[in-house]
């Protein structure tokens, strides 16, 4: 059961990361931390090389833990230790 349990949580977080960097890409402006006070949002006008960075760490880290996700849940990746 929790084999299953951090398989479907490691495949919501990497459709979560995936929604961000899809919603970034569509709009043009990625959340990428905080720079001191306030949040740093790279867009595609401003600095596209930061913009183009972040969503690609975006992409890979979104698909990794999907993927993660659905061969754990297939049995062929170490499962999610929850305690």
């Amino acid at each position: 059961m929790t084999r299953v349990l951090g398989a479907l949580f490691l495949i919501a977080m990497g459709s979560g990361v995936l929604a961000v960097a899809w919603r970034g890409y569509r709009e043009g402006e990625l959340p990428a931390g905080s720079n001191f006070l306030k949040p740093y949002r790279p867009n595609r006008d401003d600095n596209p090389l930061a913009f183009r960075f972040f969503l690609t760490l975006y992409y890979c880290g979104g698909m990794a833990l999907a993927v993660w996700g659905l061969l754990s849940l297939v049995g062929l990746a170490p499962p999610l230790r929850l305690r």
